[in-house]
């Protein structure tokens, strides 16, 4: 059920306070610290560009991680705060927050759609247009979904997918309470000009009137 979670790799800081930091930052490396999971806070330093690279692929504060600190037990993590430079706007301090089994978290999880071919409306040359790829859910830390199914067998031009159409893990649900829309089949560009043409003809069009008798 779980899917992969990347790796954070990190080295453990020895020294704390702000000139162990500026000396952190000298070196390439980004301050931060762990905290929670009933555990001491642990003071580490994370690769400034690996770190940037993931900010850069965004929603790192929503993606779980595990961290791997040589030395310490791998741990699962998730990011509660990122604190940058006001004029570059570049990463100075992480904050981490370690995770137990039972945490619930809100997590993007990607949406997979199967059985395109089984779908009338794709074969009648309607577009798939996936309104949103990812949904974010409340999900438990030791039981993350891969990934969301929508099984389009039997779609048709004009129908749609909601969130209510998916079953969803057990233990989980969406943090939106309203019923949206996760997907849709429109007719293709062709098609939709086509009846355009038929409504306008239909709108010119002059019904014919009776006769008056004599």
């Amino acid at each position: 059920m779980a899917g992969e979670i990347p790796d954070l790799e990190a080295l453990e800081r020895t020294g704390t306070g702000k000139g162990a930091a500026r000396q952190a930052r000298r070196d390439g490396m980004v301050p931060g610290i762990v905290f929670g999971g009933e555990k001491d806070p642990l003071p580490i330093n994370l690769p400034f560009n690996k770190l940037l690279t993931r900010l850069r692929k965004g929603r790192f504060k929503s993606t779980l991680f595990n961290l791997k600190v040589e030395g310490h037990e791998d741990v699962r993590v998730i990011c509660r705060d990122v604190q940058r430079d006001v004029v570059k706007d570049l990463p100075t301090h992480v904050d981490l927050m370690r995770l137990r089994r039972t945490t619930k978290i809100n997590l993007f999880i990607p949406v997979e759609f199967i059985n395109e071919g089984a779908a009338p409306g794709l074969k009648r040359g309607g577009v798939l247009t996936a309104v949103r790829p990812e949904v974010e859910l409340v999900v438990t830390a030791g039981d993350i979904p891969e990934k969301l199914t929508v099984d389009l067998t039997g779609l048709q031009i004009g129908d749609t997918v909601t969130i209510s159409d998916i079953t969803l893990p057990e233990g989980t649900k969406a943090t939106i309470d309203r019923d949206f829309v996760i997907a849709n089949i429109s007719a293709p560009s062709g098609l939709r000009a086509s009846d355009a043409e038929e409504e306008a003809a239909d709108a010119d069009a002059v019904p014919a009137t009776e006769q008056s008798e004599d």
